[in-house]
């Protein structure tokens, strides 16, 4: 309803141009995917709300689309990166405090997005978003130049972090069973909140989710500009400025 509520007074108010930041997980069932693109449909079923709203809410920006209301949505996978108030700190917190374990076999590979990265893709998609332009009423997925195996990246990131790497280790299929039943405890119960583990968390930190961007390369000449080294220097200085 959010998303309805910002298109309906954007159209209102005379705005040409919405741009819907969206997420890969409004095509993400329970499959790992591989270099997929978006001609990969949206699944028929959903193992959260969180990817179910966000397609629904997609859906719809890229159905108003039209000559004097252009739109489309951009797919960013995990966003991090200077000012980030979720990924990096629950990383950095449930590995200082021992809940966090690795997911399956620690080769899974998913998309990564440093946050200037999508910003410059968002600029880029707006400039190129005109009456005719082949932007208006699609979806791409961005993400940084290259995919990267998931936990050999996030105990890079605590070492540097000073922390140690991770050593606990759980399989992908008693992850899932185990947020089968977390989630069956919490609707049983009515509790409040997200539990831990769920279906759709352990998927995500066990299988592949990363995606090509040939398509927004090829439409409004999306470059990730900052390179993964220099992401991970600046978000290093950024964790350092904030602990003082």
């Amino acid at each position: 309803l959010g998303t309805k509520h910002l298109l309906d007074c954007s159209r209102e108010a005379g705005v040409k141009k919405f741009i819907y930041t969206s997420s890969p997980s409004v095509v993400y069932g329970t499959e790992a995917l591989d270099g997929a693109d978006e001609s990969l449909p949206y699944p028929d079923t959903y193992l959260t709300a969180y990817p179910k709203t966000k397609a629904a809410a997609e859906k719809m920006v890229l159905a108003a689309n039209c000559d004097d209301f252009l739109t489309c949505a951009l797919r960013p996978h995990l966003i991090w990166g200077p000012g980030d108030n979720h990924l990096i700190p629950r990383i950095l917190e449930s590995a200082a405090s021992g809940k966090l374990m690795q997911v399956g076999d620690g080769e899974n590979k998913v998309d990564i997005t440093y946050v200037e990265n999508g910003a410059m893709a968002h600029i880029q998609a707006e400039e190129a978003l005109k009456p005719g332009s082949v932007v208006a009423g699609q979806a791409y997925f961005i993400g940084d130049a290259q995919e990267v195996k998931l936990w050999p990246w996030i105990n890079d990131l605590l070492v540097q972090a000073g922390q140690q790497p991770l050593k606990k280790k759980i399989s992908y299929g008693k992850a899932r069973f185990i947020g089968m039943l977390m989630e069956r405890f919490y609707k049983f119960f009515r509790l409040k909140g997200e539990p831990r583990m769920t279906r759709f968390v352990a998927a995500q930190l066990a299988t592949s989710h990363y995606f090509s961007h040939e398509k927004a390369k090829r439409d409004f000449g999306y470059i990730a500009p900052i390179d993964s080294e220099t992401a991970m220097q600046r978000t290093m200085q950024w964790l350092l400025e904030t602990k003082r």
